[in-house]
């Protein structure tokens, strides 16, 4: 099971990497990528949560958003409750473009599933959801 797991894994990384190519106006790194999406599932996140949930230092973190900042798809502003830490949130240009990325990556995957649909298992949602669901802890 690992092995067919692995093999899902590296397809959806060529997945993402294929629909950030064809559905980013600029470059994006897997890393500014993975930012974005943490990013975007919040209303304002600490530096230090983003960097956690990457995978990478804080001082790596924080070039990867000051980068992503000066693009224009992230905003940053002192948290309020604690003046010491930094808050992120995706501007509108960034959700534009995660949302850009989402769905050309939505086509490919329907695209792939079609190709295959003949041969796969009827309880595969299911199968997935809970696949989903062990993995949610690393978002």
């Amino acid at each position: 099971m690992l092995e067919a797991l692995e093999l899902l894994f590296f397809g959806a990384i060529g997945i993402t990497s294929f629909a950030l190519a064809r559905a980013a106006a600029s470059e994006l790194t897997l890393s500014q990528w993975r930012a974005l999406v943490v990013v975007g599932r919040t209303d304002g996140i600490r530096v230090g949560d983003v960097a956690a949930r990457v995978g990478i230092s804080m001082p790596a973190a924080s070039r990867l958003l000051r980068r992503l900042e000066r693009r224009g798809y992230v905003a940053t502003a002192r948290d309020e409750s604690d003046r010491r830490a930094t808050l992120v949130r995706l501007t509108a240009a960034g959700s534009r473009l995660r949302t850009a990325v989402i769905e050309r990556r939505r086509a490919l995957l329907n695209e792939a599933l079609a190709a295959h649909a003949s041969r796969l298992p009827k309880d595969l949602s299911g199968g997935l959801r809970v696949l989903g669901e062990a993995f949610d802890r690393y978002e």
